[in-house]
């Protein structure tokens, strides 16, 4: 047993009302993390499956996968990639799925009943092994929709966790932590703004109230690394409209570059990007989509890029944050550490 582990599970016989139920619930669960951490490895999968080569991660590190811009009712690589990411998922343990917006594409969803969480989730993201927690956003077809049924939607799936249109989730290493910052952009971008428009919902959201929130939690948090995703980039090669990115740069970079963001993660793009510009300590990652891709080129400060369909699968500890973005076959086009 590795030191992490035993002293999950000493904390976990130990945890008494002289610590708290807070901190006994908190114990219990990395004990059966661990668990399950064991019952995976002695599990035997007799289904045949195509040979995913991935990085050997250390056991004890936080892994999760960033994947938006989803919802093709499965055509168009989303199903295959979906597959993709349960047999991932078989080997590395995932423990949760950041998936900031534009999980239905086009006109968002009508209701918590429509089909469309069937065909669009549901059924596609149906692996055994991605029935764990998804951190979710709206982005902006989420917008043309009903978006209050992509809130309520938690209460009839299990692992939709969202919220709130915006909010964060603090997640233990082992010394330190790390804490992710969800942000609603669709209301931070003027063009969508319009209440006669397709966007109307938009409109009626609060920027000062969204910002006085992001700048409060970003200030009061304790964690070492701190990381920001929203749907929308700050900075990208996109045929998108150049007010997009500079009314996210108007409102949101301040705050990444005062409160030293280490990470900021997006969407909406439909490829895979990673750009640091000129005097900036902020990594822009842009995840491409789970389904269909657009073409990309390099930009001043681009370190990656590639129009490859697929997913980014990130893996943190006390000292790193190391993502991989991936093709829809497994493959990986692209790795990266980041270390402090």
């Amino acid at each position: 047993m590795n030191r992490r582990s035993y002293l999950q599970a000493l904390g976990a016989l130990f945890a008494t009302g002289a610590f708290g139920s807070a901190s006994a619930m908190a114990a219990n669960s990395r004990s059966e993390k661990a668990a399950d951490r064991i019952d995976r490895a002695a599990t035997i999968y007799t289904e045949k499956q195509e040979d995913i080569a991935l990085p050997r991660i250390p056991e004890d590190n936080l892994n999760f996968f960033l994947a938006n811009d989803l919802g093709r009712n499965g055509y168009y690589e989303q199903k295959s990639i979906a597959e993709m990411m349960g047999r991932i998922a078989e080997q590395i343990d995932i423990e949760f799925v950041v998936a900031p917006g534009d999980i239905h594409h086009f006109n968002g969803v009508a209701s918590t009943d429509d089909p469309l969480w069937m065909t669009n989730y549901e059924l596609i993201y149906s692996h055994p092994d991605l029935m764990i927690d998804w951190f979710t956003l709206c982005g902006n077809h989420e917008y043309r929709g009903n978006t209050q049924a992509v809130l309520d939607y938690g209460r009839v799936s299990r692992r939709w966790m969202m919220e709130g249109r915006y909010y964060s989730k603090r997640f233990e290493l082992d010394k330190e932590t790390a804490e992710i910052f969800f942000i609603d952009t669709t209301p931070l971008i003027e063009r969508y703004r319009d209440k006669e428009a397709k966007y109307a919902d938009a409109g009626l959201q609060s920027i000062e109230d969204q910002l006085r929130w992001l700048e409060g939690a970003l200030a009061g948090s304790k964690a070492k690394w701190k990381i920001v995703t929203g749907h929308h980039p700050l900075y990208a090669h996109t045929d998108k409209s150049e007010s997009e990115r500079t009314d996210m740069r108007r409102h949101i970079e301040p705050l990444l570059n005062k409160y030293k963001v280490d990470m900021y993660l997006c969407g909406h793009i439909h490829n895979f990007q990673h750009i640091q510009p000129a005097g900036s300590t902020v990594d822009y990652i842009v995840n491409s989509s789970g389904s269909l891709a657009r073409k990309v080129q390099p930009i001043e400060g681009t370190k990656f890029c590639s129009d490859n369909a697929g997913i980014t699968l990130f893996s943190m500890n006390d000292r790193s944050i190391t993502f991989y973005m991936l093709n829809g076959k497994g493959k990986i086009l692209y790795e990266y550490t980041r270390s402090k």
